[in-house]
């Protein structure tokens, strides 16, 4: 039966779908902790906030924001030097930014994802040390424009594909590290550390992988469902990079239709044509009302059975708010 003859179908003209819902999905705790800084500044020191970059990349989030009184600028050049409160996205910005706002005594509060910060400290130590130093990840996205200027120019090298990888040339290979983006694909990644490794044996890796938590288990769920569904789902934005990555990791996962989409009304329909399995997942920047409000989209065209398919652990990470913003801070 086509999809448009049910546009408003009765419950008896239904097809069944059933829909696999990937756990873990949606929210992660550095997103939590960015947007719960940005709600608390207006709270506490009333609108406008002033956001330099989206806190996170997801338009519903951001426009829910601005309701409430957040400015979002790209720039400090912006931002009015009225002692207003201005913050850094999750995706860290480069040293450059916290300086110029320190020189104009701008109230800044830096809501970076600490594992963010955590890949920073890491090329600062290795930089240090005397070390060349290689960024796996994606041109252009603020957390890697963050990550480079941490250090003068020059200082890191940024790869982005096999071809990078192979035609890479360091200044001196026995004083060489690498660090990655946290969004990426984790077999993506794997596959160019092991033609770095191979190429460079001394090559010095983080003692913990750099890809976050909540971009490993929402891909590993991924990894799961794809191969049991039709087509699949991945709730976000096109400028998040986590959920960029999910959707390609269904399609190399099997799924031979896959789909990015912001919310239901961006739903190409006659992409779901006569289809009988869903997986649905979100990106850590993406809200779960979002989730919710797709499963419901298709349940006005399909009787829906939804069922929740855990590809890792449960998530109970949790990062306090930055100092200027917590209960327990000095007024």
């Amino acid at each position: 039966m086509p999809m448009n003859s049910l546009a408003n179908p009765t419950a008896a003209e239904k097809p069944p779908l059933r829909i696999l819902l990937c756990a873990p999905r949606s929210f992660c705790a550095g997103v939590v902790r960015a947007i719960d800084a940005v709600e608390r500044a207006l709270e506490k020191y009333g609108a406008p906030v002033y956001v330099r970059h989206e806190i996170v990349h997801n338009k519903y989030v951001v426009e829910s924001l601005r309701r409430k009184g957040a400015i979002f600028v790209e720039e400090l050049d912006e931002v009015p030097d009225t002692g207003r409160p201005v913050i850094f996205s999750a995706h860290g910005v480069p040293r450059a930014i916290p300086e110029e706002a320190a020189r104009r005594l701008l109230f800044a509060i830096d809501a970076t994802c600490p594992l963010v910060t955590k890949v920073h400290r890491e090329a600062m130590v290795h930089f240090k040390r005397g070390r060349e130093i290689v960024l796996i990840g994606h041109a252009g996205h603020p957390e890697v424009i963050g990550t480079m200027g941490q250090l003068p120019a020059g200082a890191v090298v940024l790869v982005e594909t096999a071809r990078d990888a192979h035609a890479y040339q360091p200044r001196d290979p026995q004083q060489l590290a690498y660090v990655t983006q946290t969004t990426l694909s984790i077999d993506d990644t794997a596959g160019l550390v092991a033609i770095l490794r191979a190429r460079f044996p001394a090559i010095v890796g983080p003692h913990k992988e750099d890809i976050c938590y909540a971009t490993t288990n929402r891909q590993e769920a991924v990894k799961r469902v794809a191969p049991q569904v039709d087509a699949m789902i991945v709730v976000g934005a096109p400028n998040s990079s986590n959920s960029q990555r999910l959707r390609e990791v269904a399609e190399h996962a099997g799924c031979a239709k896959t789909a990015l989409v912001q919310r239901a009304a961006d739903i190409n329909w006659a992409m779901f044509e006569h289809i009988a399995t869903l997986g649905l997942t979100a990106g850590a920047s993406a809200p779960e009302v979002l989730v919710e409000e797709i499963i419901d989209a298709f349940a006005a065209r399909y009787e829906v059975n939804v069922e929740t398919v855990a590809g890792g652990p449960a998530e109970d990470a949790f990062f306090p708010l930055p100092r200027g913003l917590r209960e327990d801070a000095a007024e």
